[in-house]
């Protein structure tokens, strides 16, 4: 599925409908070049769990987690990654266990540690605005498609 969504405020609106359509534990990628807006798609997708605090970006902590009423979510950056073996320190493999939504941006970083995203969103610049592609990668992402698709 693809969209072209013409400013931040588009890219918040869609990670918002995601964060209210998805009613089950969720891996998700977020793909893109720098700037391309990952951070900006995973605001809104905590908007649509509820939450209303500052969603910054985890570049520098690498995890940012989120206790939400409607369950736990946890934000990674691996753009800073020294080594995958970190994510062992980090408690990813307990973060998977969980039933939690993990929306991690530069996955690549993690290759053979992390399994099948559910979803998988890249995020590129376009003329006006970011082009947006979500490929399903499980049964789970493609319920999380078509709860999407539906409203």
């Amino acid at each position: 599925m693809k969209w072209h969504l013409a400013n931040a405020a588009a890219q918040v609106a869609l990670g918002q409908r995601l964060g209210e359509v998805i009613d089950r534990k969720a891996l998700i990628f977020l793909q893109g070049d720098l700037g391309a807006g990952k951070t900006t798609l995973a605001r809104g997708l905590l908007r649509g769990r509820g939450y209303e605090g500052n969603v910054k970006s985890p570049t520098y902590t690498l995890i940012e987690p989120y206790l939400l009423p409607k369950g736990a979510c946890y934000h990674l950056d691996l753009y800073r990654l020294a080594d995958a073996e970190e994510l062992e320190y980090l408690g990813l493999r307990e973060m998977l266990a969980e039933s939690a939504i993990l929306l991690i941006e530069w996955p690549q970083r993690a290759q053979g540690w992390l399994p099948e995203a559910d979803l998988a969103i890249q995020i590129d610049h376009a003329e006006s605005g970011r082009s947006v592609e979500l490929r399903v990668g499980s049964p789970s992402g493609q319920h999380i498609l078509n709860q999407l698709q539906s409203g």
